[in-house]
């Protein structure tokens, strides 16, 4: 029975298992969610709980020891208690954790592949006709408009016109931006621009490349704005500036689940921000991560035009994304060729001298021949570690910068435990990336994350510079 319900409560998670103080060997199970409609008397006769929710920095993500951490999951996790009290062990009901993309909640909750949705949703009047919500953790929310100090100081709402908002499709700013630009054409003012981030984008991971002046302005919710603001210095939160003033955020569920709202509702009055708890635990994930430097700086911006030419005649030659190479130089050096490490790497892509001889580029303490170095090596690893695999070419290269990082069989390794706990093992993010960072820390996750960070930085700068018709300051027009 015991062995019962430990699949039961893991069925499906992506999560790494622990072991066991026994000889017993690791369970195994099935990974495949099934889809379960029903209200919470369902629920209990199954004895799980199964919560959708978003990898976030804020709200859900793993430790290095594979412990799950955030706000939403220890809010849940009171939940559980909740409805737990006074039960034995035998009539408890677990929760689990399903991590899913935010464009994937509401459709799966819909499915019956999910029971609550634990995510920081706005409740909106498109979301009200698809789910049901509970009593709100939060009244009031304000929807306010951030900043990079770089980015030109806006003094209204109406000075957005024209401007760009980087934002991810799938949360409720969409609709306030929706708003602003209908007002905005009223006025006979031009919209402002939405550019949509990578699904994978969580707002504080937005807000994370806005403070490093990656991208000029989005929008989150205000408690949002001022909880990142006192771990990223450079955001400029425009407090006056609001798209939405009256946002609620709650929990939401399948319509028509009357015994599970009445159990979410008794929970959110004693556990919403405000109380004792809800303010804990806002300010308990407060970290002081700064990870992403200014790569859109003048002076950083004037290294990258002096090496854009030598990234792009190797990348044409070695058939490799220029810009993913001139990231990864980013990553390495500051794309400076002055560099040199502790072990002997030199210069902008941080290629030993070994190395060098054995690639014969020529002199890699020159800046030609090292980007020759480190661009050839990379093509020479994805050739050989991952040409054959079942991936698309994105993932094959971010497979690549984690190999160069960590050392292939490293990396071949995470994959096979990936697959083991229910990853998918040809996918970076949100898969073998959580196995990397519970098996060998945050160092590699890191590398890659930044490395595909300042890609999408430089595809926005040259996205700009294509959609103003101006020549670049990057590269010369010739070379459009």
């Amino acid at each position: 029975m015991a062995r019962l319900l430990l699949v039961l409560m893991f069925i499906s998670t992506f999560l790494p298992m622990t072991h066991a103080a026994t000889d017993e060997p690791p369970l195994k199970f099935e990974t495949k969610v099934n889809a379960v409609l029903g209200d919470y008397d369902v629920m209990k006769n199954r004895r799980v709980v199964r919560v959708l929710i978003p990898y976030s920095k804020t709200f859900y993500f793993i430790d290095n020891t594979g412990t799950q951490r955030g706000i939403m999951v220890e809010l849940m996790q009171q939940f559980d208690k909740q409805i737990n009290k006074g039960l034995k062990p035998s009539q408890k009901t677990h929760l689990l954790f399903i991590p899913t993309a935010r464009d994937q909640l509401i459709p799966q909750l819909i499915a019956g592949r999910g029971d609550i949705i634990a995510a920081n949703l706005t409740i909106t009047a498109e979301r009200e006709k698809l789910v049901d919500f509970s009593a709100p953790l939060a009244k009031n929310v304000h929807e306010v408009v951030i900043a990079s100090r770089e980015a030109p100081e806006l003094t209204s709402v109406d000075s957005l016109s024209g401007k760009s908002l980087f934002v991810n499709p799938s949360t409720s700013y969409i609709s306030s931006i929706n708003k602003l630009n209908k007002k905005l054409a009223e006025k006979n003012l031009p919209p402002a621009q939405v550019i949509k981030a990578p699904g994978n984008f969580e707002p504080e991971d937005i807000l994370e490349m806005v403070n490093a002046n990656l991208a000029d302005y989005t929008v989150v919710d205000k408690y949002l704005a001022l909880l990142w603001k006192q771990i990223y210095p450079n955001l400029v939160v425009y407090e006056n500036i609001t798209l939405r003033d009256d946002g609620s955020i709650a929990l939401a569920m399948r319509k028509n689940s009357p015994l599970l709202r009445a159990q979410l509702d008794k929970f959110t009055v004693s556990h919403k921000i405000g109380t004792s708890f809800g303010n804990q635990q806002v300010y308990k994930y407060l970290r002081n991560t700064k990870w992403v430097k200014d790569s859109r700086s003048e002076e950083e911006l004037k290294k990258f035009n002096q090496v854009t030419e030598i990234f792009r005649k190797y990348g044409a030659q070695y058939n490799v994304d220029w810009l993913l190479m001139a990231a990864q130089g980013y990553q390495e050096s500051r794309l400076d060729q002055t560099v040199r490490s502790n072990s002997g790497a030199i210069g902008v892509m941080q290629v030993l001298p070994t190395t060098g001889k054995e690639l014969k580029v020529g002199d890699i303490r020159l800046v030609d021949p090292n980007i020759n170095a480190g661009v050839k090596y990379i093509r020479f690893m994805r050739d050989r570690y991952y040409a054959d695999e079942p991936m698309n070419e994105m993932n094959k290269m971010l497979f690549t910068f984690a190999s160069y990082n960590a050392g292939p069989a490293k990396i071949a390794r995470l994959r096979k435990e990936a697959m083991a706990k229910g990853l998918d093992p040809n996918i970076w993010f949100n898969n073998v990336e959580r196995i990397a960072q519970m098996r060998i820390g945050n160092e590699t996750v890191q590398y890659v994350s930044n490395i595909f960070m300042y890609y999408v930085a430089y595809q926005l700068i040259m996205e700009q510079i294509k959609a103003r018709k101006v020549e670049s300051p990057l590269v010369a027009s010739k070379s459009e």
